[in-house]
Order: C-alpha cells, then structure tokens, then sequence
C-alpha cells in the first residue's frame, strides 16, 4: 500500500480575518459621527434663521413682485355726488331711456344710463381714494390726473339736483384740469405741487386716505389718476380709475343745454317747464 499524503495548504488556501480595530478608533468615529450630526444641525438651523429673517424683511416683497402684485392696493374710491347737479353729453330721445330717466326703472338701469351717456359732475368734485401699502416698505412719490379725453363741454341735458350743495369743507390736496399741467397742490400752496416736497411712506397694510378736490371748468374731461409707488428700488406706476372702473367724468357748466331736468323722490328727474329753463338758463333758444 502507498503511503498516504499529507494535504498542503498553499498560501492563498484561506483568508485570514482582519486584525481587530483597537477600541480607541472606533470610539473616535463614534465622536467624530456625533460631531458631524451637531454640526448639521447647527447649520440647518442658521440657515432657517437666515431665510426666515430674509422672508420677513424681503421674502414677501419677492413673491408680490414674482407674481405681479402691485406695491398699492386701492381699497376705495368714492367720488361725492350728494346735491350736485349732473350733465349728460347727449340728450335721452330713445323711449326706454327716457322712460328710465323719469323713473321707471331699477336703480343699476338708472346708474347704466347714465353712464351711458357720459353723465359728469359740474365744475368740480370731490374724490376719496384709500390706498393700502403692498410692500415692507415703499413711498408714494406721486399722484397726478391723467387727462384721456378733453372735449367741448357737455350740453346734452342738465340734471338738476333737488338742493345744489355748496362746496364742502376744505381737501386736503386740489388739482385744476384746466391748466396745462395739472398737479394737486394743497390750500396753503396752490402754486406749489405737493409732491416735490413731501411724499407718503407706507408699510405693509398700512392706509393712507386721500380726499381730493378737482376742478375743470373749460371743457368736458375723462380722466385718471397715476400713482408713481418707489419700493426695494424700483418704481412702479398704479392706475387709479373711478369707482365703477372707467375714468372719472368732470363738465363746465354750458351757457345753454339742449334738455333740462329737476331731481324727483326716489331718485327719478322730470321735466322742467320752458319758463323756468328761461330762468336759469337765459340764453336758450326760444327765451
């Protein structure tokens, strides 16, 4: 019988486990993990201090600009008609409308008709315009009538008010569409525009109202107001319409007018008798 061999285990017969960490470097990456998480944390949480700070002081500015917001908002407009007489451009001669004017209508048919035919206050009006801060911060540097149409004064039928009320207590700030260039301006300076020395600042959701007394007596006009709003360095302009939307009408009073009116209760006019038209016009035909 042959003997028997022995097996050899030649070099790479077996892998041999790795040599044991010594305890010292595995408690060292146990600190330096623990260090790592508080770090993190520690920067999450100056980031989220800086953004939030960022977010209140300009973040809001950002997103209102990004999405189009304008740097005012207008709360309000009201333009006073109380016992102030009203002109049209043209006459009423369609039955419907007249039927409309002598009362026999709704009161949204009434207001429809009038603006219809361009029914303005004479001589003057005034105005109450409320504006709301959209931004941190910004300044209103200023606000002047855009003049969309000058034409003829209006003759088309004058609109008597029952009890013609006289001019209200002083406004804060006046403008005069006949001049070339109309700026408000206030009673104590009315050679001055107030806008080239004072302006309005506003924060977010602050109000500011403004009453406004405007004059135009040569011509029949429509017209706007343009707000020119300074935020974060940018200047933004806000258009400022009557408070149905379209522009604000203001007439000269005419020498003569081709229909005349008295207010009736319940908000309807009739006609007035020639005699008294005589009278209150005396240069109309026929007089």
């Amino acid at each position: 019988m042959g003997k028997g061999r022995k097996s050899k285990t030649g070099k790479g017969g077996g892998k041999q486990p790795p040599p044991a960490e010594p305890a010292e470097t595995g408690r060292w990456k146990a600190t330096r993990t623990w260090v790592a998480g508080i770090v993190s944390a520690v920067l999450v949480a100056a980031i989220g201090v800086v953004f939030t700070a960022w977010f209140t002081s300009r973040g809001t500015d950002a997103i209102d600009r990004i999405s189009g917001t304008p740097p005012v908002t207008i709360g309000h407009v009201a333009v006073h008609h109380e016992e102030r007489d009203l002109v049209l451009r043209e006459p009423v001669t369609d039955p419907r409308e007249r039927g409309i004017l002598l009362g026999r209508a709704t009161v949204e048919e009434r207001a429809a008709l009038l603006d219809r035919h361009h029914a303005a206050l004479t001589d003057w009006m005034n105005a109450t315009v409320v504006l709301v801060g959209n931004r941190n911060s910004l300044r209103i540097v200023d606000i002047k009538p855009r003049v969309l149409a000058r034409e003829a004064r209006s003759d088309g039928a004058f609109l008597k008010a029952t009890t013609a009320g006289g001019e209200v207590d002083t406004v804060e700030l006046g403008v005069d569409l006949d001049r070339p260039v109309p700026r408000f301006t206030t009673s104590d300076d009315p050679d001055v525009p107030y806008f080239t020395k004072k302006q309005i600042d506003l924060k977010r959701d602050e109000r500011v109202t403004l009453s406004l007394k405007i004059r135009g007596k040569q011509a029949y006009y429509e017209f706007d107001l343009l707000a020119t709003v300074l935020a974060a360095d940018r200047t933004e302009q806000v258009v400022i319409n009557g408070p149905d939307g379209s522009p604000f009408r203001l007439t000269g009073t005419s020498k003569t007018y081709r229909s005349v009116y008295t207010e009736v209760p319940e908000g309807a006019w009739a006609p007035v008798p020639t005699a008294r038209v005589c009278v209150m016009f005396p240069k109309t035909g026929g007089c």
